[in-house]
């Protein structure tokens, strides 16, 4: 899929194990010539963990957008309604979740 010039939703969720592997991909949709809009869920925005602390996400996360990211549900309610994205990626998306938004 071409995503370049496609305005891009990510959102992490608070399975944090995997912001190592996700993060560094919205700097390849970047590098791909996407416009990512980051997104995190309430825990991914504020809590510290074993795998990281929320700030040195949240830095790292904006650093790489360029832009602040979306943490309250004020905040986001907007997306849909303005059409802000072409594409939402939500990072992890368990199977349980994925089921339930593809049918």
């Amino acid at each position: 899929m071409e995503v370049k010039n496609k305005k891009i939703g990510f959102v992490l969720t608070g399975s944090f194990c995997t912001f190592s592997k996700t993060i560094p991909k919205m700097k390849e949709l970047i590098d791909k010539g996407a416009e990512v809009i980051p997104v995190m869920s309430y825990n991914s925005y504020s809590m510290d963990t074993k795998f990281g602390k929320a700030k040195d996400f949240i830095e790292q996360i904006e650093n790489i957008t360029n832009k602040k990211i979306i943490h309250t549900i004020q905040d986001a309610e907007p997306i849909g309604p303005k059409k802000m994205t072409d594409i939402m990626i939500i990072a992890p998306c368990s199977r349980k979740y994925y089921v339930k938004t593809s049918m």
